[in-house]
């Protein structure tokens, strides 16, 4: 099996604007994926930590990346393809409730 990093974007408003049978879902949709060994978290605050040239490490308390969304949470889930992932992350919150999930194959280092 792959392993497949997943980050999931959306704000209040958009989860708001769902009929809240549908959050219910999409909410029992994600106790099925962690029981079946999804690792998942909701995202909090990020630091950036950097140490160019191992010459000394700074931080700084925001994020790097920047999108339209916050980021509300991250997975890292099995699946046998990029499809079956794919699917997999379709029916939860941020995919249903008018924000996005992003899903990026795991590649093995050298």
């Amino acid at each position: 099996m792959a392993k497949f990093v997943t980050i999931g974007y959306g704000d209040r408003a958009g989860y708001d604007r769902v009929d809240p049978g549908v959050r219910e879902a999409a909410h029992a949709h994600d106790a099925r994926l962690r029981r079946s060994g999804a690792d998942m978290g909701i995202a909090g605050r990020p630091v950036q930590v950097r140490n160019h040239g191992a010459a000394g490490v700074t931080t700084s308390d925001e994020p790097f990346m920047s999108s339209a969304l916050p980021v509300a949470g991250f997975a890292i889930i099995e699946a046998a393809t990029l499809a079956e992932a794919i699917h997999m992350v379709s029916q939860t919150p941020c995919a249903v409730a008018h924000g996005v999930v992003e899903v990026w194959p795991l590649q093995e280092s050298p």
